[in-house]
């Protein structure tokens, strides 16, 4: 088993504060003071969590610079004042860096008990499978 920091328990918490302070900016109509701290916290966050030199590693790789332009303009265009432009940039971004992790999540996901359950259901798990990219999925 590996051992957790302390700077990488303070990157938990600040990545769960900004995704809950993205996820506040946007149920109060993308309120653009939560949704620029939400994105600001996240990113702290996902540095102390995997490090300075790994996250820009991870954002400035040659297949990623689209997606990395993307998410990061995103930002950039919510503490501009625009945020549910800013957010949809963002979104596109996101969904483009971390697209190779959905699988592995996905299938986490479906370990948990009541979650896979839910994923599941005859009409959510098609749209799962896609996500996940599982074309024929066997189920046990």
């Amino acid at each position: 088993m590996f051992e957790i920091t302390d700077t990488q328990k303070i990157g938990v918490g600040l990545a769960g504060f900004g995704m809950f302070f993205l996820f506040l900016g946007m149920i109060l109509l993308f309120d653009k003071s939560l949704l620029a701290l939400g994105n600001i916290l996240f990113i702290c966050g996902l540095a102390c969590v995997i490090g300075l030199e790994r996250t820009f590693r991870f954002f400035f790789q040659r297949h990623k610079v689209k997606a990395s332009i993307a998410f990061l303009g995103g930002i950039f265009i919510v503490l501009f004042g625009y945020p549910l432009i800013g957010m949809l940039v963002e979104t596109y971004g996101f969904v483009l860096l971390f697209s190779g992790f959905f699988p592995v999540a996905i299938n986490f996901l479906r370990r948990v008990p009541l979650i896979g359950t839910f994923l599941n259901l005859p009409g959510i798990s098609g749209v799962v499978d896609k996500l996940a990219g599982e074309s024929g999925r066997t189920r046990v």
